[in-house]
């Protein structure tokens, strides 16, 4: 019988950190819990909280801890995540990490490293279909008509929060607030920090070795 994996991922924007969770779900079929996509989903079906969650991040700030933190525990009360899951974008403040710590037995942290020079290059590179939403980059994952989607024709633009004044301050929240938090968990947990420069799957066999996971994939679960 596989084990039960718990781990947090944790980098600034940028840094790859929602495709190295995914990476990892699939390959050991974790769940992985994304604040960054509940909240998206909210916004793109129009609900109160995505009306909320627009306002806040069209200002450059980040949505109000708390709030985060009651979307974090709905999530994980479900207990899908039989054979563990993989938490991106929690916690954000030294509080939550230790009650996160307090309610889950977590096998390791990961901690992605980029400079903020190649944050602000990543960032203000990502584009948005303005009809299906589906993400774009432009250094990774060019469309094929510039400016246009490739799977709807929808007209590719900016996130509203995606300019440097609004990064500028997410990068000065992020690493006030991150630091703490890191220091929190080198000290009670297992923490292995990643360059987030190389190619994705460089860094994901990078994170599998460092913690030591097996090469092997899960069974599949039965419908």
């Amino acid at each position: 019988m596989d084990p039960v994996r718990k781990y947090v991922i944790m980098g600034v924007q940028g840094s790859g950190k929602g495709t190295q969770a995914k990476l990892l779900a699939a390959r050991y079929d974790l769940v992985h819990l994304s604040v960054g996509d509940i909240f998206r989903w909210h916004v793109q079906f129009h609900t109160k909280l995505g009306a909320q969650v627009k306002r806040v991040v069209a200002t450059g700030e980040l949505v109000g801890d708390d709030l985060v933190a009651s979307v974090v525990q709905e999530r994980l009360a479900l207990h899908d995540w039989n054979y563990g899951f993989v938490v991106d974008g929690f916690p954000r403040n030294v509080a939550q990490a230790e009650f996160f710590l307090e309610s889950y037995d977590i096998d390791g942290v990961i901690n992605l490293l980029l400079p903020d020079d190649e944050v602000e290059r990543r960032v203000l590179s990502r584009r948005l279909c303005s009809q299906c939403g589906l993400d774009y980059n432009l250094i990774a994952h060019r469309p094929h008509e510039e400016d246009r989607c490739d799977v709807c024709g929808g007209r590719l633009v900016l996130r509203s929060d995606d300019n440097p004044e609004a990064l500028a301050n997410r990068l000065r929240d992020y690493h006030a607030k991150t630091k703490p938090v890191i220091e929190l968990f080198e000290r009670k947990e297992f923490v292995v920090s990643i360059d987030a420069t190389p190619a994705k799957d460089a860094i994901h066999n990078e994170i599998v070795r460092r913690l030591e996971l097996p090469e092997h994939q899960p069974a599949a679960p039965t419908p």
